[in-house]
């Protein structure tokens, strides 16, 4: 059985004199990298990360938490649990402050800690 191939098939593999021989490690990581969709892997993990809902404080709680703010001192070491709103998406996540407290603005309503943090009034809900 002949083909038009015939004449060729026996001939040694080209290899360049100029460039190196390339692995199919190398050579499949030319293709890797290549996205259709640019953007979308990004956007998949956006939508899949978690943020918790913020709890609304009944005016008990605000009063009670005001009082105990009302007692802080510059200086002192406290420890404030508050609410962060997600910038990107609905929600947010619940997180725990310990630290030195350099300010109480009282008309700007945050706390302001030694390391620069602010912290406001309304996304507070434990201190101590």
């Amino acid at each position: 059985m002949s083909s038009k191939y015939d004449d060729i098939i026996s001939l040694p593999h080209h290899q360049s004199a100029t460039r190196p021989h390339m692995t199919n490690l190398q050579r499949a990581a030319q293709f890797s990298a290549f996205a259709a969709l640019k953007g979308f892997d990004e956007e998949i993990e956006e939508t899949a990360r978690y943020t918790e809902e913020g709890v609304e404080l009944s005016e008990e709680r605000k009063t009670e938490l005001g009082e105990k703010i009302s007692t802080l001192k510059r200086g002192q070491k406290i420890t404030v649990t508050y609410f962060l709103p997600d910038q990107k998406k609905a929600g947010g996540a619940y997180l725990t402050k310990h630290g030195i407290l350099k300010k109480i603005d009282v008309i700007g309503d945050f706390l302001v800690f030694s390391d620069g943090e602010i912290i406001p009034f309304c996304n507070i809900t434990e201190v101590s």
